[in-house]
């Protein structure tokens, strides 16, 4: 599997996050209930799997080799992005930590960064995956291929840790059960 199809496949799990993180914020903006366990897993994984982990193969090693190689434009807007979307994580978490401790009115700013977070990033994997990806795969040469290949797995067991993908995968399942039912 080539690097840029290892990136549109957690573009899939992350999709299903983003969905049930909209279920989510649909129950928060009409005054039900979330379990705050939930709450804490859903940012983990957006923290971890999605900053750390996917984010982190495009900043440390794909976007460096497409500069490399003269496809500097699009990977600056892309990286802008990524750092939009932490800004929402942090609203996120900010606002969690307050519903954490009773403070039901952060429920506003939690759905408020929560939709921020999920139309940005919804665009942000389309343009990759129509876009900047396809771009990779025409420009970088087999050779370099492999070298992300290799990154990508190191990223995976440096940053996440063994095993903790798969955690984050079942995860995605167990909230899709329970909010896209």
């Amino acid at each position: 599997m080539s690097p840029t199809e290892q990136l549109k496949e957690e573009h899939v799990k992350i999709t299903s996050m983003l969905e049930i993180l909209g279920k989510v914020s649909d129950r928060l903006e009409s005054g039900k209930h979330v379990e705050q366990r939930h709450l804490d897993q859903i940012l983990e994984y957006l923290k971890v799997f999605v900053g750390e982990c996917h984010h982190g193969k495009e900043e440390d090693a794909l976007f460096p080799a497409m500069e490399q190689a003269g496809i500097g434009d699009p990977v600056e807007i892309m990286l802008e992005v990524h750092q939009l979307g932490r800004e929402n994580v942090t609203g996120m978490s900010e606002a969690a930590g307050k519903l954490g401790q009773g403070d039901q009115s952060a429920s506003s700013q939690f759905v408020q960064n929560a939709r921020s977070y999920i139309e940005r990033l919804l665009e942000h994997i389309e343009m990759e995956n129509e876009t900047l990806y396809p771009m990779a795969d025409e420009t970088l040469p087999g050779r370099v291929q492999i070298k992300l290949s290799v990154e990508f797995a190191k990223v995976d067991e440096e940053r996440i840790g063994h095993g903790k993908k798969e955690e984050f995968h079942r995860l995605t399942e167990q909230l899709r059960d329970i909010y896209l039912a």
